[in-house]
C-alpha cells in the first residue's frame, strides 16, 4: 500500500515496527546520521548522501522505505513484492525503489536491512563503509 490509504491497525503496527527496525539498523552503520529534511519522514544519510527514506510515521500515509539497488538482481526482487515501485521524482531512474512495509507479502526485516546496507555502501566512500555486513 502506498499513498494516503492507511493498512488496517494491526498490519500498521507490524509495518511501524519493521520501520523501526530498518531506522535502527541504518543508524547503528558507521558515519550514519538520521535527519528530517521534510517534516515527519526521516532518512539516513552518510557523508552527506541519503541511503535509506523512512516514510509513513504519520499523516495517514502507509509504512514504507526506499533504498538504492543498482544490483540488478536486488532492484528486481524488490520490485517483487506487491506495491513495491520504482520511486517517484526521477529516482527510480537511478535505481531507487520503494516498498511498502504493510501487508503479510511485505519484505521481512533481515532482507530490507541486506537492501539498506547496499544502500548504503553505494553513498559511501568512506574506508569503515565496507566494514560492516
Amino acid at each position: 500500500m502506498t499513498g494516503k490509504t492507511p493498512p488496517p491497525e494491526g498490519e500498521a503496527r507490524e509495518a511501524l515496527r519493521a520501520r523501526e527496525a530498518v531506522r535502527a539498523f541504518a543508524l547503528e552503520l558507521p558515519e550514519a546520521v538520521e535527519e528530517f529534511p521534510w517534516g515527519e519522514d526521516a532518512v539516513a544519510k552518510v557523508n552527506r548522501k541519503i541511503f535509506v527514506f523512512l516514510g509513513g510515521v504519520r499523516g495517514g500515509h502507509a509504512p514504507r522505505v526506499t533504498v538504492k539497488l543498482r544490483d540488478p538482481d536486488a532492484h528486481a526482487h524488490a520490485l517483487s513484492f506487491p506495491a513495491a515501485a520504482p520511486s517517484g521524482y526521477g529516482l527510480g531512474r537511478s535505481g531507487w525503489v520503494t516498498i511498502p512495509l504493510a501487508g503479510r507479502e511485505a519484505p521481512a526485516v533481515d532482507l530490507l536491512c541486506d537492501w539498506v546496507l547496499e544502500s548504503y555502501r553505494d553513498s559511501c566512500i568512506h574506508p569503515r563503509c565496507s566494514r560492516r555486513g
